[in-house]
């Protein structure tokens, strides 16, 4: 399906999100990686989340306040918000969800995110962006929540009939 034409590499982008119930919004540009010409997609093997306060090093005690969840998506369509997981154009989410006993679980939503390892493994993206979304449901005053989005990928060749399936895929998705 796939020929892979670069090493795994890792993509990073962070999130600041400033205001409680809010989405805060990112894209990835993906124009150096895509080519509609040669048939060039991005593969990505895993995509990882950390959450930091307002600081890097601020507990999250801190710059929650109280009890609060955290969710982040990373899709390869802009839906201008956060998606259900049935999405064909999400990538991958995360919820963190944290008590102010200090206790948190990432049980309702488990990530990172993994498609495997074999060179066939991975979710291929030959749209130009990837766009990010992230929110908070509580904040303490003055504080801010950073969700850092780590995407591990690769370019790859694919065949004529394997890009147009992927265009038009995520083409359906766009309605």
């Amino acid at each position: 399906m796939a020929t892979r034409k670069t090493s795994m590499f890792t993509l990073t982008e962070r999130i600041t999100v400033t205001a409680a119930a809010t989405e805060t919004f990112a894209t990835i540009d993906l124009g150096s990686y895509v080519d509609v010409g040669d048939r060039q997609a991005l593969q990505i093997h895993s995509v990882d989340y950390v959450v930091q306060g307002t600081t890097a090093g601020e507990r999250l005690f801190t710059t929650l306040g109280g009890d609060a969840d955290i969710l982040g998506q990373v899709s390869d369509l802009n839906r201008g918000g956060l998606v259900f997981a049935n999405d064909r154009a999400l990538v991958s989410s995360m919820r963190l969800i944290y008590d102010s006993a200090g206790a948190a679980s990432m049980d309702a939503d488990l990530y990172p995110d993994n498609y495997g390892k074999g060179s066939d493994d991975g979710r291929f993206v030959v749209n130009d962006q990837l766009y990010l979304t992230a929110t908070a449901s509580a904040l303490a005053s003055g504080k801010a929540i950073n969700l850092i989005v780590r995407v591990n990928a690769s370019i790859v060749s694919l065949s004529a009939k394997d890009f147009m399936a992927i265009a038009i895929q995520s083409t359906a998705a766009d309605n």
